[in-house]
């Protein structure tokens, strides 16, 4: 997969041609992706690809996203446009990885994936259960980031052996580390140690589904 240089050096190229020959600067990407400057520079640092705003780009600008991520040239996407599947991705529903999250309207969407991808997700099986959000917060750094897209798999919500979970507890919906205890409660773990571990009882806790990638193995 490209790297977040590799990427925005495609971006510019892309886009050199509204810009009438002049040199274009990361804070230009940081504009046409609608992301902040310091928040551009921040990414870029930790090589975090901005997954959200760039499916975006990619759909304004008719170009696909297994290209930006993958380097494919054009010629072979006309072979491997029989090879993308799709997931259901719900643009507008964030889980959070901080201080709660929740979803009143959720507007579905379909999310292209590419074929190698699939084995990551459980194989072309398991798609009928994937589902596809974003994160927000920061108390999953650095396993997760904010604006992450993570790969949720709905027929997975067994705690027994523990995992990364979608939950929804009072307080919104999050995606947290989950253990169960000896005592029969739940342990709510945060991967950011500033972050304390919570413990619920079994009943104040809807399990959406097992987090199985974001674009990448999740540990």
């Amino acid at each position: 997969m490209n790297n977040f240089a590799e990427i925005v050096e495609e971006i510019k190229s892309i886009v050199s041609s509204d810009f009438d020959g002049k040199k274009i600067f990361d804070k230009d990407v940081a504009d046409v992706l609608g992301i902040s400057q310091m928040n551009f520079a921040t990414m870029k640092k930790r090589n975090k690809i901005p997954y959200a705003e760039l499916l975006d780009f990619c759909a304004t600008k008719s170009i696909s996203i297994n290209w930006m991520l993958y380097g494919q040239s054009p010629e072979s996407l006309v072979e491997a446009t029989n090879k993308f599947f799709m997931v259901k991705y719900f643009s507008d529903a964030h889980a959070s990885a901080g201080g709660g999250s929740d979803v009143e309207c959720e507007e579905i969407e379909e999310l292209e994936i590419p074929e190698q991808f699939v084995f990551m997700l459980g194989g072309e099986r398991e798609l009928k259960n994937i589902e596809a959000i974003n994160v927000s917060g920061d108390s999953m750094e650095p396993t997760f980031s904010y604006n992450d897209i993570v790969f949720i798999n709905r027929n997975k919500t067994d705690l027994q052996r523990g995992g990364i979970f979608t939950i929804r507890t009072e307080a919104g919906l999050f995606i947290k580390r989950v253990q169960k205890r000896i005592d029969g409660k739940v342990d709510i773990i945060s991967d950011n140690e500033v972050y304390s571990t919570q413990t619920l009882d079994p009943r104040e806790i809807e399990v959406i589904g097992r987090v199985v990638s974001r674009f990448g193995d999740v540990d």
